[in-house]
């Protein structure tokens, strides 16, 4: 009878641990497929969120021709390895960032952004100003039709880089009375902004919304905006010289924007993309001379937000590149911007000039 009891003692113990072992397996296979489904549904939403942002890029770079060839072979092996003489200006003349390449030697880019693959080719101006640019200079479809011209011509230079259209809207212009705001700006009409969003939309073209500040904040200019910046093919521009302090004027007194500034445009945009679910997006800085922009080293580009400095100045050919060097490619902040001004400049430079600046410029616009 006791050794009746002892067995079936321990059949119980063995069936107990049996169930608890199993038990703890089926607990941690259960746990294991939790994550492993916790993993595929993250997964999914990155690619959904991927996925979003691809099918809300809404641009259409215009493709090379047929005939087009790399940089590479349209350069000679001492262009390849050196900036331009008149760039040097009787520095080191030794590129710093490949040729073809337009990030910027030090710095990165962490987004998913047009200026990785892309080039912008840009026409800048307001739509009711003959004096502020080719914008106003024109009708919107002949001004499209021209653009798409001067674009293809930089596609056809460097067909490893594909440019796409771009309109530069001044939305905010800076103006010697202190108008209404005493600001001393005041902003172009919505009409005026919804029709070239609207045409920019109808060419799969860029739009650039440019603020000129006066004595606002660049902050609020572009918070101004925010209607128009909710649109995925819209980004901002920064118009530096124009931004001059209390007792300065716009356009007697030289403006400038501090870096730290700057970098609230970037911050707040990077915020907007992330609460919106845009695409990310761009933020050009004008500058012609060392006071225009101070305090570069703060201005910092996010995972959502591509920085470019645009080299602004009007001149002669030697003078406009050897500033390019000094203002862009000497303080790199991310990628490099070339402003040319078709009335001017002497002589105004054909893209395959452009393309030989070091670093090649990413944004090249037209006054």
């Amino acid at each position: 009878m006791r050794k009746l009891f002892l067995f079936l003692l321990v059949a119980l113990v063995a069936l107990v641990t049996a169930c608890s072992n199993s038990a703890s397996t089926n607990e941690q296979t259960d746990e294991k497929t939790d994550q492993e489904a916790a993993k595929e549904d993250e997964s999914k939403e990155s690619e959904n969120k991927q996925e979003q942002k691809e099918a809300a890029q809404p641009f259409e770079a215009l493709a090379p021709s047929e005939d087009a060839k790399p940089l590479e072979e349209t350069m000679t092996e001492e262009e390849l390895a050196n900036m331009p003489v008149v760039e040097a200006h009787g520095e080191d003349r030794t590129r710093k960032t490949p040729v073809g390449e337009t990030l910027m030697e030090g710095t990165t880019d962490e987004t998913d952004g047009i200026l990785k693959d892309y080039r912008l080719v840009a026409y800048y101006g307001q739509p009711n100003s003959t004096k502020m640019g080719i914008l106003g200079e024109m009708e919107p479809e002949a001004l499209m039709t021209k653009l798409k011209e001067q674009t293809q011509a930089y596609s056809d230079a460097d067909p490893d880089r594909p440019a796409i259209p771009t309109i530069e809207l001044i939305t905010t212009i800076a103006q010697r009375d202190p108008g209404p705001n005493g600001k001393y700006y005041h902003m172009t009409s919505e009409e005026d902004i919804d029709e070239y969003a609207e045409l920019a939309k109808k060419h799969n073209a860029i739009l650039l919304l440019d603020v000129q500040l006066g004595r606002d904040t660049a902050l609020h200019q572009v918070q101004l905006l925010e209607k128009w910046l909710k649109l995925p093919y819209v980004h901002v521009a920064i118009d530096t010289e124009f931004h001059v302090k209390e007792g300065q004027t716009p356009g007697i007194d030289l403006g400038s924007v501090d870096g730290s500034e700057v970098q609230e445009v970037v911050d707040y945009v990077s915020k907007f993309v992330e609460e919106n679910n845009l695409p990310d997006k761009i933020v050009l800085v004008h500058q012609f001379t060392d006071h225009a922009v101070t305090n570069k080293q703060e201005i910092k580009p996010t995972d959502n937000v591509e920085v470019a400095l645009n080299f602004d100045g009007y001149g002669d050919y030697g003078t406009k590149m050897s500033l390019y060097r000094k203002f862009v490619r000497n303080e790199p902040v991310q990628y490099g911007g070339f402003k040319i001004f078709y009335n001017k400049d002497k002589p105004v430079l054909t893209p395959e000039e452009v393309l030989q600046l070091d670093p090649n410029p990413a944004i090249i616009n037209y006054q």
